[in-house]
């Protein structure tokens, strides 16, 4: 064999494959092309070609998070390994599985003036979960068992409890392409280690700690941070809420809105009311899970009513402070602590006044939501917004784009039980929204909506530029010209730079993109025109579609100033 990295090239592919990794993106590129055939050849990998690095990070972001398992990446040296940076972090802080495979030059190249090369070690410093430098000599039987080790530990990392991106560098030296006699043969049994999770449970003394905090706690508020839709969860969270007598408030990303007992949704209209009520809301016991919340007024209000214990709820990995107050870090998972829970706390016999306030705003409120939806509103983003979230079908997907759509639909709330929502919501980046809804729907049997702003959509129509069959794709672009989010923000909105460096005004439609990437195009500018075209896009016809929906920037301003002024 004239090419020595086909041998690694090939325990790559086989270790990651038996250790879970099924489906792996490739950007084209010259050095990566051996690591590039070998995955292309393997008989049980499923490949894809994504030629823009950034929007192929954030597919395979989609990918994972859909398919619930990990999935590889691999890309030529330099800047396109740049390029994957924003969905690796995102991947970070979401803890999604992603193995990513760069190709580098031979150490003794770098700092010489060779092209397409730079430090590529620790490329993404602390937003992976590993880093791991392939020897660039692996010819030699303690070689490979070297190499073995490491693809295997690299595995480990990325599907341990705390699971995460990867990196995985490959110095390659020239050739790069196999000759017609070179064989890629593939062992059906590669050298694996296994690791073993750790189901998890406190001891006797700490559950009793626990209940003491318990049973002195007088209001207890429970918050889920962003999470996937878990049917199994859920329903120990309904047994949990219902039992105990204590609210459940999560944003739209924290898929909780299938639970029948004590949730509450509207708490940003809520907790932007008189200081009054939100002192009656404090809780002195506040029990989180999950990642992050988009919700502004909860965070405050959280920060500045300091209730006495915090208990931060999470298998593995680090438990941020959002808040302000944490005062207990508890290892295990959310289903497993709320199930044993159950058989810990005595019932609350205590009054349920304080559940009883939240139930009472959170009516009040949706009631408010109805009424002003009702009402003859000019057409905006916000009555778009709520015409889009009432009219999904069910067993949706629906992925919130960053910036207005994320904080419009989880001021608006109302989601039906069996839709799932996604959103990057890790580093909350407009980049590689579009890229990542593209990603879900590849494996998706339901249709898939994405709900995005022209900004997020224009910088990311590279997450469309592929040949990749996927035809429950669902676009619905809110295209007001510019970043329409900083007429909403109290300091830009008021700077006279606002139109020309904060809301980038430009002046394009997506009609041609549709063209470039054959999806059907519809346009509307009217609640009437919304209403038609909709259902256009209930129609599945193996064809991904875009309805733009153009709106005008002052109004959606003055009725999104109207409907949260009323609270």
């Amino acid at each position: 064999m004239n090419n020595s990295i086909i041998p690694i090239s090939i325990r790559l592919a086989e270790i990651a494959y038996t250790k879970g990794m099924q489906h792996i993106i490739i950007s084209p590129g010259s050095r990566s092309a051996p690591v590039t055939i070998a995955f292309a050849r393997h008989p049980n990998i499923k490949t894809y070609v994504i030629p823009d690095e950034r929007s192929a990070g954030h597919i395979a972001l989609g990918m994972s998070l859909k398919l619930n398992r990990p999935v590889g990446l691999v890309c030529t040296s330099g800047t396109a390994a740049i390029n994957l940076y924003p969905a690796i972090a995102e991947a970070f802080y979401q803890n999604i599985p992603l193995l990513v495979f760069t190709a580098d030059r031979p150490p003794e190249w770098i700092d010489q003036a060779d092209g397409q090369t730079i430090h590529q070690e620790n490329l993404y410093g602390k937003h992976v979960k590993g880093f791991f430098n392939l020897p660039s000599d692996q010819m030699q039987q303690d070689g490979y068992w070297h190499l073995d080790r490491i693809i295997n530990e690299a595995m480990n990392k990325a599907m341990d409890p705390c699971q995460g991106p990867v990196h995985i560098n490959i110095p390659i030296r020239e050739p790069f392409y196999p000759d017609d006699a070179d064989e890629y043969l593939f062992n059906s049994n590669p050298k694996i280690i296994d690791t073993t999770g750790n189901t998890g449970d406190l001891s006797t003394e700490y559950w009793n700690k626990l209940k003491d905090i318990w049973s002195r706690s007088r209001n207890i508020m429970l918050v889920a941070g962003q999470s996937r839709l878990d049917p199994d969860r859920n329903k120990v969270l309904n047994e949990f809420t219902k039992k105990y007598r204590i609210p459940l408030i999560g944003d739209a990303i924290a898929n909780i809105h299938s639970l029948d007992n004590n949730t509450i949704t509207h708490h940003d209209l809520i907790l932007s009311k008189n200081i009054e009520l939100k002192k009656t809301l404090q809780p002195d016991l506040l029990i989180t899970f999950g990642n992050s919340v988009i919700s502004r007024n909860l965070k405050n209000f959280l920060r500045n009513a300091q209730p006495a214990n915090h208990w931060d709820i999470r298998e593995a990995g680090y438990h941020p402070d959002t808040f302000r107050c944490l005062s207990h870090r508890i290892r295990l998972k959310p289903d497993v602590f709320f199930q044993k829970a159950l058989g810990h706390f005595l019932e609350n016999t205590r009054s349920s006044d304080y559940l009883n306030h939240w139930i009472f705003e959170e009516k009040n409120t949706d009631k408010s939501i109805t009424e002003f939806f009702d009402s003859n509103l000019q057409f905006s983003e916000l009555q778009a917004v709520h015409e889009v979230i009432h009219s999904l079908p069910d067993r949706a997907g629906l992925h919130l784009a960053n910036s207005m759509p994320v904080r419009l639909a989880n001021l608006i709330a109302c989601l039906k039980p069996n839709i799932e929502v996604f959103s990057n919501r890790g580093v909350s980046g407009i980049d590689g929204c579009l890229s990542t809804a593209m990603g879900i729907s590849i494996h998706s049997d339901h249709l898939n909506f994405v709900l995005i702003g022209d900004m997020a959509f224009f910088y990311d129509r590279n997450g469309l530029w592929h040949d990749i069959d996927s035809g429950n794709l669902r676009i619905i672009l809110l295209n007001n010209h510019g970043g329409g989010i900083f007429r909403m923000i109290d300091g830009p909105s008021r700077q006279p730079e606002l139109k020309d460096f904060f809301e980038t005004d430009q002046k394009l439609f997506a009609k041609n993109t549709s063209f470039d990437f054959d999806l059907d195009y519809y346009f509307c500018n009217d609640i009437k025109g919304l209403k038609l075209y909709f259902q256009q896009l209930l129609v599945d016809d193996g064809k991904s579609k875009i309805l733009e929906i153009e709106t005008d920037s002052q109004i959606n301003k003055t009725i999104f100033d109207k409907y949260t002024s009323q609270f």
